[in-house]
């Protein structure tokens, strides 16, 4: 197997007497987009911060074959960065930033080009006090990916993004992902994430509960059937005696395996003589399935209490 851009290796990390991150271990592929997930104060963006040197913790994280460290940072360089909310000087405009920001060879190209992949032509020469926030959400993005790095790491970049600039955004991590950029985000709008990220690192009390990819987490989800019928009143009750496992009160869903067998329902409603109108498939999305993981550690997490 190839190098991983970032391979972090039990990473603990704590404020006073209150560790927030356990034991961290996980590695990321040239070129792969991994997606953080976990409920507020599950330790994302402390574990973000640690991994870019900006907060010290015990353990070993390597980027591109090279330590990196609170006090030994220059592999960093490699590195972009979106962390919380965008560093934005009020009276600068955004290209100001940008010139700001721009590092080696190319600069003016490498703006330009940023300027056209976030779509900020119409206000880059703006001074940022006049910007939204999503507006300064998309620059703050356009710094982290500015100098081309290896890595980036962004914290809730879709905060304040309308539904175009999320589409914009996502094609544009894609793109770059397949250029062989790897990219670690952190976001609560999960169907946004589900839409971009290759693999998952799922967090719950500082500890990782579940390393997977996309696919793998979604196939192993539920699956659902929703049916319309000419007697759902009726329906729902054979279905209930026939052993069927019916999810909600307010339509007709019922819970089935991945590949659903349609054949033995429709033999229960010939026999009671009811008509099926309408049958759709349902999947658990990834909200839904990230929220059943956390609730079940929670469950876990109490139990040994």
């Amino acid at each position: 197997m190839k190098q991983p851009i970032l391979q972090v290796q039990q990473l603990n990390k704590s404020f006073g007497s209150k560790q927030v991150l356990h034991d961290i271990s996980f590695t990321a592929q040239k070129g792969h987009i991994i997606g953080l997930v976990g409920a507020n104060g599950a330790g994302k963006t402390t574990l973000m911060k640690a991994i870019l040197g900006l907060t010290s913790a015990q353990g070993i994280i390597t980027i591109d074959g090279h330590p990196s460290s609170f006090d030994h940072h220059e592999i960093l360089k490699k590195v972009g960065a979106l962390i919380e909310y965008p560093s934005i000087y009020p009276f600068m405009t955004g290209r100001d930033h940008l010139k700001l920001f721009a590092k080696g060879a190319n600069q003016s190209q490498k703006i330009q080009s940023v300027i056209h992949d976030m779509h900020l032509t119409k206000y880059i020469d703006r001074a940022a006090k006049k910007y939204s926030l999503g507006m300064k959400q998309k620059l703050g993005i356009a710094m982290a990916i500015l100098n081309n790095p290896e890595l980036v790491i962004l914290d809730e970049p879709m905060n304040g993004l309308d539904p175009q600039a999320n589409k914009e955004l996502r094609l544009l991590i894609k793109a770059k992902s397949q250029a062989g950029t790897t990219f670690l985000i952190s976001s609560h709008i999960l169907s946004e994430l589900q839409k971009v990220a290759d693999e998952l690192l799922i967090l719950d009390h500082g500890r990782i509960i579940q390393e997977t990819t996309m696919k793998a987490l979604l196939a192993a989800s539920n699956h659902y059937l929703v049916l319309s019928t000419s007697d759902d009143v009726l329906a729902r009750k054979v279905l209930t005696n026939a052993g069927y496992q019916l999810t909600d009160n307010t339509e007709l869903k019922v819970h089935v395996g991945a590949k659903a067998n349609l054949e033995p329902i429709l033999k229960v409603f010939e026999q009671h003589d009811i008509t099926v109108l309408d049958i759709q498939h349902r999947d658990e999305n990834l909200e839904d399935s990230v929220l059943k993981l956390l609730n079940k550690d929670q469950l876990e997490v109490e139990g040994q209490k």
